[in-house]
């Protein structure tokens, strides 16, 4: 248990000092180590929180104070109700979390990166000369075309080098009419030398990849051409927008699609824009983008409630096996002169006992995790939203009253009790 806490400790600072894909790979075995410390070292972990919250206890009158002497005295009985839940919040915690924490990243990105008072969409394609009719309406200070797609780039993870797929937008021009409609928190170089055979691309991309300002950075164009521009740009905005940004002109010939799908338009009306396409505001933009994000991440969200629902079913079950257990104290408590109520009001209490402890060490080893995880893939620290935080509190407690109260009603109706 103790090694596994060191491993888990070494691997925390690993990931902490890395970034991108090492920084993820790092923290899943964080993640790992931490869990089989709980198991191991659970009689140890359930005495010490027994200690803890039997503090609080003891002011609840005499359940509560019974509950908390029954929890120190049968630590590993404890331990062995607190494990499932830990893993149970664990689990969902990290896989939850980490979405939401990027989710977040890249809305509050998105949001501070389009600029553009009004931005122009069409699934299909816009007309090859939607930014030249753009640029001539009314009042338009800058009209940018921009084509997304993905190229393929070496990125090294891990001792190994495997191609990923990395957003990327072809943008009609990247000069001071971009600058006008985005903003890509350019953290070194210039936009303004993107063009022919060169790029400006995400920092965390340049940290994945080890490449600088003025390196070559190989990658796959979307037909599979190889191609090697330099980078004359890092930028700081590149999970809510594209990480790479080239000139239109390089994706010429290498796509399915030679239409732009994006059209981004400073200063002027929506009115003329209309011809072109759906007209719509940058905030109703990175709206609809971040809609589609959350659809796409319906995969994490099964994947979590598959993984907790296991061990909350293992958790449950451990909670009734060990209640029924104890069927003959129970029915020793009643002979003592307790009544039912307060037989079930100690059983209430070693319940959220076990629901409070399996929640703290399940949400400290969820954020021993992601912390270094989301330092390394966003740059931020990790974003766990109240409500939902408190409904997988609330469910764990729940079900840990649910696991102690029924099976108890029951035992105590039998003859004898």
């Amino acid at each position: 248990g103790l090694a596994a806490v060191g491993g888990g400790s070494a691997l925390a600072g690993v990931a902490a000092s890395a970034a991108g894909s090492d920084a993820a790979n790092a923290s899943l075995g964080v993640v790992m180590l931490f869990m089989l410390a709980v198991a191991l070292l659970g009689p140890i972990l359930a005495r010490l929180c027994a200690a803890l919250f039997g503090l609080l206890l003891r002011g609840g009158g005499a359940s509560a104070s019974l509950a908390a002497a029954n929890s120190r005295t049968n630590s590993r009985r404890l331990a062995s109700a607190i494990t499932p839940i830990v893993l149970a919040m664990a689990f969902a915690s990290t896989l939850v979390f980490m979405h939401t924490s990027e989710s977040h990243v890249a809305s509050q990105q998105l949001r501070d990166g389009i600029t553009a008072d009004h931005v122009v969409t069409a699934p299909a394609g816009l007309p090859a000369d939607a930014a030249a009719r753009a640029a001539r309406a009314p009042g338009v200070d800058a009209a940018v075309s921009v084509l997304n797609t993905q190229v393929l780039v070496p990125v090294r993870g891990g001792g190994e080098t495997s191609l990923q797929g990395t957003a990327t937008q072809g943008v009609s021009d990247a000069g001071a009419r971009f600058a006008r409609v985005q903003d890509l928190d350019v953290r070194e170089g210039s936009l303004d030398r993107v063009g022919e055979g060169r790029i400006a691309i995400d920092e965390t991309l340049a940290t994945a990849t080890h490449v600088g300002l003025g390196d070559k950075l190989p990658l796959h164009l979307p037909d599979g051409t190889r191609a090697a521009p330099e980078v004359v740009a890092v930028y700081g905005r590149g999970l809510g927008l594209p990480a790479v940004t080239m000139d239109r002109a390089l994706l010429d010939g290498h796509v399915t699609s030679a239409f732009a799908d994006t059209l981004l338009v400073s200063g002027g009306d929506a009115e003329p824009l209309g011809a072109l396409g759906e007209v719509t505001d940058a905030s109703g933009y990175a709206l609809a983008q971040n809609v589609d994000r959350e659809f796409g991440a319906w995969a994490n969200y099964m994947m979590a409630a598959v993984l907790g629902g296991f061990a909350a079913v293992a958790a449950v079950n451990t909670l009734v096996m060990t209640v029924l257990d104890r069927r003959r104290e129970l029915r020793t408590l009643r002979l003592v002169g307790s009544t039912r109520r307060q037989v079930l009001r100690m059983l209430g209490w070693e319940s959220l006992l076990v629901s409070a402890a399996g929640v703290a060490l399940g949400t400290a080893i969820a954020m021993i995790t992601l912390t270094p995880m989301m330092r390394g893939l966003t740059g931020e620290l990790p974003h766990v939203p109240p409500l939902l935080y408190a409904a997988f509190a609330a469910t764990a407690g729940a079900l840990a009253l649910t696991a102690a109260i029924l099976p108890a009603r029951a035992a105590l109706r039998e003859r004898g009790a």
